[in-house]
């Protein structure tokens, strides 16, 4: 670099420095470490000729000190300083001048000229060391940029996450992408994860092996040693024990929780593509800290979600215990429910409020007598209208909790119908939520095909029929429509509920 850095610098200004203090256009020019002319003055074409020559006649550019050099040739005398920084020299300061005989003085001007040079030089090496600073302090910010383009790309990921192992894989198939990888790979045996994103320059045939390899020696040899692991050379004595007969080159950084080592974090490569370096492996540093943070919550988010489950089932177990021909009933229009918002392609927060008010939208039922609740025949006035206090007892009992609160609309408002005459409140139209409007498809398909005390269950095709002739009055005709088009394509879930089909289903229809 300082041939370049010598060459790039502005050194006119170095010579109309030199002429103020010496009171002569000098014959100046700037030499390399090997004493090849960099620059000389203008005015003074045959300097880099004469300069060049030197050599061949025996000259070696050397100094003894740091100050002015003499050398003298037959024709002039060459003049140079040494430009030094950090004691590496970087080149010379030369200046040819009217030969002098040796025996004589040197002319008094020269101490003006040797004190110029010195200053000179001085400057150019303290130019050399901030050059230098600026270089270093541009590749840190270029790897900053490249850390903060990375730790953008992760949040950006997580404010959009719908499950874990969802963002894991999002997140490594940017990483791949980003540092241009074969495989990336986050590993975590103990909740027996591995989610892999794939960027292939060319096929990795034996990809499922390369991942149980992962998983084994690699995953273990990482927690023991606490380190990132960079493998680029095929003779790396690691190899013996460690992806051994697969050629690839490998970044493993572990990802810690609680001072442990929980994880892995690798990036694959062939090995024709280019070395892994210290600055992706700072970047693979960066990202395990993140997913260290990431698969925390995952467990949390986990956690949370076994619990929120097991309290909605305790809650439906405490409803249907009442009315045991009503069990199953909960799940059932869940399962339906989310299969109508999947074939609507609902938003993932939508279809999680979905999922909690399908689930639980029959909660309100605690709060009703059993006498009417599983009374065997027609209900009155009187009774029937406790059974249409259960939707807003739900919304009582769920309101709450906090997150519940996206999904209090669809339990509340399922009894609601299209035509303005539901309850509890006469929502009509697209007034009705969205999601109650889902379960309400959902919720009067089951009632029709599960048995109760005082009939039988009847079938698919029984409920369909009657579900398309309440579209537009009782239910939302498009919903209704989705729901056909679901049971036309995927008709092996009927089965899977034991739900009765008709041999001769426009008999049925009918």
């Amino acid at each position: 670099m300082p041939r370049s850095f010598l060459s790039s610098l502005d050194h006119s200004r170095h010579a109309r420095w030199l002429q103020r203090i010496t009171g002569a256009d000098q014959a100046l020019a700037v030499c390399d470490a090997a004493g090849v002319p960099c620059w000389t003055a203008p005015g003074h074409a045959d300097l880099e000729h004469w300069l060049l020559h030197l050599d061949p006649q025996g000259f070696a550019w050397q100094a003894d000190g740091d100050g002015m050099q003499r050398h003298d040739t037959p024709d002039a005398t060459l003049l140079y300083q040494p430009i030094r920084s950090k004691g590496r020299t970087l080149g010379w300061l030369a200046v040819r001048v009217v030969r002098v005989d040796s025996t004589e003085a040197a002319p008094f001007e020269w101490d003006a000229l040797a004190e110029a040079l010195e200053d000179i030089a001085a400057t150019i090496g303290d130019d050399f060391v901030t050059h230098g600073e600026l270089n270093a302090m541009a590749g840190e910010l270029s790897d900053r940029y490249e850390e903060l383009h990375l730790v953008y790309a992760i949040d950006r990921q997580v404010q959009e996450m719908t499950s874990g192992e969802d963002v894991f894989g999002g997140l490594l198939e940017s990483w791949a992408e980003h540092m241009n990888a074969d495989v990336a790979a986050f590993i975590k045996p103990g909740d027996n994860l591995c989610v892999s994103a794939t960027n292939l320059s060319a096929p990795i045939h034996n990809l499922d092996l390369v991942l149980v390899e992962m998983r084994g020696d690699l995953y273990r040899f990482t927690h023991s040693s606490r380190q990132p692991i960079v493998m680029n050379d095929a003779n790396d004595p690691r190899r013996a024990y460690i992806f051994t007969d697969m050629p690839f080159k490998i970044l493993c950084c572990p990802v810690f929780q609680e001072k442990s080592v929980v994880a892995i974090l690798v990036l694959l490569n062939h090995a024709e593509k280019a070395d892994f370096t210290n600055s992706d492996r700072k970047l693979g540093e960066v990202l395990a800290n993140h997913l260290s943070s990431l698969s925390r919550m995952h467990s949390m988010l986990a956690e949370t979600s076994k619990f929120n489950q097991q309290m909605a089932a305790a809650l439906i177990e405490a409803v249907e215990a009442k009315d045991p021909y009503t069990r199953g009933h909960s799940e059932r229009v869940h399962h339906i429910s989310m299969e109508i918002g999947r074939a609507l392609r609902l938003p993932p927060r939508e279809l999680d409020n979905l999922f909690w008010g399908s689930l639980l939208h029959d909660v309100g039922k605690i709060g009703i007598p059993d006498a009417v609740l599983c009374k065997p025949g027609r209900l009155t006035r009187d009774e029937f209208t406790f059974i249409m206090v259960h939707p807003e007892r739900s919304y009582e009992i769920l309101r709450h909790i906090d997150r519940l609160k996206g999904a209090v609309p669809g339990a509340r408002h399922h009894q609601e119908k299209y035509d303005g005459t539901g309850y509890p409140h006469g929502l009509e139209g697209n007034d009705i939520p969205y999601n109650a409007r889902i379960i309400a498809v959902a919720d009067t398909y089951d009632s029709i095909t599960s048995s109760r005390a005082y009939r039988a269950g009847r079938s698919h095709e029984v409920a369909m029929a009657e579900i398309a002739r309440v579209a537009g009055m009782q239910l939302d005709p498009n919903v209704v429509e989705a729901f056909a088009q679901l049971c036309r394509a995927e008709p092996e879930w009927i089965a899977a509920f034991g739900i009765a089909r008709d041999t001769a289903p426009e008999t049925a229809a009918a």
